[in-house]
């Protein structure tokens, strides 16, 4: 690694060197020189640490520049034969306004009417739409009262209707947008006032809804042929705890919980139950579940791309090449490669590693001086022998159409959450946790069944459930 046009390994090595030969320092004097040195190693590993060769997030780059397109021959704006969203005139428009030609304007002579030419104005009109029930009454001879039935969820003098909470539910759990926003909102645009307890009492309402929808989405995920998993940490009453998930191309499902590794993941209960393929980014705990596993291998490209920059490991550019050589292959081939075209890809791969054991080698063990288990690996070696001890989990997306290239699925199911916690800073409670996760997990299984968070939430509090939940 170069910092400052300075050889930060080498001058670290040299150091060493130099204290090893020096016969007069005390042994606790060396003992305090290494500490420093492998501070000093650990700090300068992370100076060169970003966005593109490890898993820090593109708003801690620094001085961050947006890549340049490609330049092509196309001209700005829509292309021809793209499926667009121009605004275009409907047949029954809610209004329509006459406009007369003004004849004292006109030189004189004489004209008919042809008809007219027309433009329309698409516009919004918010307001709050209030229904007044009024339940007719009949008295008998004797005087006994019989009173109409108002319809189902009608109990009260005054009360907010299905829309009113599923747009509450919608602003506060899918937009992510504060409480008292939400209030000045149908305060200011609507006349209509909401109050910071009603709106959790609305979240509070559908997450009790969506119980049923709970159980039914484990059992969906269980039965799935793959599965995305990923963790992150989130921030409940200011204690770091770790909000979970698990989800593929048709379903989602988070859950908050105080651990991280298999204890949680066994409460959870989907992982433990499910046979299928499991998509990760190589956290130990994960390889006690399922049957087959897919290692990210945008992790590897990172780490790849790191070895690269801060090592000099000529071997993890060419690994890197090689991936999305084989990843441009696999997307060419409508998904995966059959037994001839991915052979060679794997050979190909083996040979690459084989030449990184000569660039790249393990401890040497002559050096043990008394030491136990296993000597400590550098970084590059570390990643050297995952690829190629797990070599069929990182190739497993090249031969099997249901495994893609990452686990980018599920690090985008999650990316909300994040945004979440950086809006509000942290839930307040573990209540709010679940009740977002739960609401969270039904919006984002709707929309990957083509149904909008606005149609599912209205659904939801008509007591229905939407055609995907009982199709199957």
């Amino acid at each position: 690694m170069t910092i400052n046009n300075i050889d930060v390994e080498a001058t670290i090595e040299r150091v060493k060197t130099q204290i090893a030969e020096e016969e007069n320092l005390s042994p606790a004097l060396k003992s305090s020189l290494e500490v420093m040195l492998l501070l000093v190693t650990l700090l300068a590993n992370r100076f060169g640490l970003n966005s593109k060769n490890s898993s820090k997030p593109p708003s801690t780059d620094p001085n961050r520049k947006k890549e340049q397109k490609s330049k092509n021959n196309r001209k700005p704006g829509g292309q021809k034969g793209r499926n667009g969203a121009t605004l275009k005139q409907v047949a029954d428009p809610d209004q329509i306004r006459d406009l007369p030609v003004d004849r004292g304007a006109l030189p004189p002579g004489n004209y008919r009417d042809v008809g007219f030419e027309i433009r329309q104005v698409f516009d919004l009109d918010i307001s709050a739409l209030v229904t007044e029930y009024r339940a007719q009454i009949l008295v008998d001879q004797q005087g006994k009262r019989y009173v109409a039935p108002f319809p189902d969820g009608v109990t009260r003098p005054a009360q907010y209707g299905t829309g009113v909470k599923a747009h509450l539910v919608y602003m506060s759990q899918f937009q992510l947008i504060p409480y008292n926003r939400i209030e000045d909102h149908f305060l200011e645009q609507m006349q209509l006032p909401v109050s910071a307890g009603s709106i959790f009492n609305f979240n509070q309402d559908a997450y009790g809804r969506l119980e049923l929808f709970d159980q039914w989405i484990k059992k969906q995920l269980v039965s799935s042929d793959l599965i995305h998993a990923d963790e992150t940490g989130i921030n409940i009453g200011g204690k770091r705890v770790w909000l979970h998930n698990a989800s593929n191309p048709e379903f989602t499902y988070f859950s908050p919980h105080a651990k991280r590794g298999g204890e949680a993941l066994d409460e959870i209960g989907i992982l433990p139950l499910f046979n299928g393929t499991l998509c990760h980014d190589h956290w130990k705990p994960y390889f006690k579940y399922g049957a087959r596993h897919a290692l990210c291998n945008a992790h590897h490209l990172r780490e790849l791309e790191r070895a690269w920059e801060q090592d000099g490991q000529k071997w993890a550019q060419e690994m890197a090449a090689l991936l999305e050589e084989i990843n441009r292959a696999v997307l060419d081939a409508g998904g995966y490669l059959n037994d001839i075209a991915a052979t060679p890809y794997r050979k190909r791969y083996r040979a690459l590693l084989q030449e990184a054991e000569k660039e790249c080698p393990e401890p040497d063990e002559s050096q043990r001086k008394g030491r136990r288990g296993r000597l400590p690996r550098s970084r590059a070696r570390n990643l050297l022998e995952r690829l190629r001890n797990f070599e069929t989990d990182v190739l497993r997306f090249m031969e099997n159409e249901e495994v893609p290239f990452t686990n980018n699925l599920a690090e985008n199911d999650i990316r909300m959450t994040k945004v979440q916690q950086k809006i509000s800073g942290c839930f307040r409670s573990w209540d709010g946790a679940k009740i977002f996760c739960r609401i969270r997990s039904y919006l984002s299984t709707c929309r990957k069944q083509d149904v909008s968070a606005s149609e599912g939430l209205r659904l939801l509090f008509e007591g229905k459930s939407p055609q995907f939940m009982l199709s199957e």
